[in-house]
């Protein structure tokens, strides 16, 4: 889940909050802390996400944010003719992500590359069936030109998928997600990987926009919204909209 909050302003040596340098500080541990951290819970949001992706046996798909290549290999299990394209801008979150795709004898069909979700000038106009991104669009600065750019790229009819972290703002165990999220998660983050990034976390989920207001946003930079939905007491939103015609 690559949400990390600003520990404060960054200094000349301090990576940006979010950055990919940021991320390359924290590679080597990122996906046992996702387990750790969710409870296990994130894997079944990100075969969520593929769901309501739709896909056709055949479908070409681009996964911003691919990290460590989690949301990229369960989409390529899918089906034995899907490819997909994962861009990232943390080099080590790549090289693990590789290693990853191989084992996994998928490397035929799972591109990484490094790249950056406000500048997809190497992408072709509607040269993909889908978008995802699994918790990165909060990392983005521009997030109004990174969804302009995955409508661009989409083909008409097809399906860009967002999972991101939420506030829980309601019901009865709302104030229990809170907690978890503002304090267990920062502080188990830091003491499993020894980085303080993790700090970052709780302030992020708290600055990122309620999910009407994304959705809003999502509207104004050319993508119909589909479906919005809150996952677990809604500690996590899936968002899924397809390119204005």
């Amino acid at each position: 889940m690559k949400e990390l909050a600003d520990p404060g302003p960054p200094t000349s040596s301090e990576p940006r909050g979010g950055s990919g340098e940021m991320f390359d500080a924290i590679a080597p541990r990122y996906d046992l802390l996702n387990r750790l951290l969710s409870l296990g819970i994130d894997q079944g949001w990100r075969r969520e996400l593929v769901r309501r992706l739709e896909l056709s046996p055949n479908a070409r798909v681009l996964d911003h944010a691919t990290g460590t290549a989690d949301l990229a290999l369960l989409i390529a299990r899918g089906a034995p003719g899907i490819r997909v394209l994962g861009l990232d801008p943390s080099t080590e979150m790549l090289r693990i992500g590789r290693a990853k795709v191989a084992a996994a004898g998928l490397a035929d069909r799972v591109e990484l590359r490094r790249g950056d979700a406000e500048r997809l000038d190497d992408v072709e106009s509607k040269s993909f069936d889908a978008v995802s991104i699994a918790f990165g669009i909060r990392n983005v600065p521009d997030r109004g030109r990174a969804l302009g750019e995955f409508a661009r790229v989409i083909r008409p009819g097809g399906r860009v998928a967002i999972l991101e972290l939420s506030e829980p703002s309601g019901g009865l165990l709302a104030p229990l997600a809170r907690w978890h999220v503002h304090c267990v998660v920062p502080w188990l983050g830091s003491l499993l990987s020894g980085a303080r990034e993790y700090r970052y976390l709780q302030r992020s989920i708290a600055a990122f926009p309620p999910p009407g207001e994304f959705a809003g946003l999502m509207e104004r930079s050319g993508l119909r919204v589909l479906h919005v939905q809150a996952l677990t007491f809604g500690v996590c939103h899936l968002y899924v909209g397809t390119p204005c015609q």
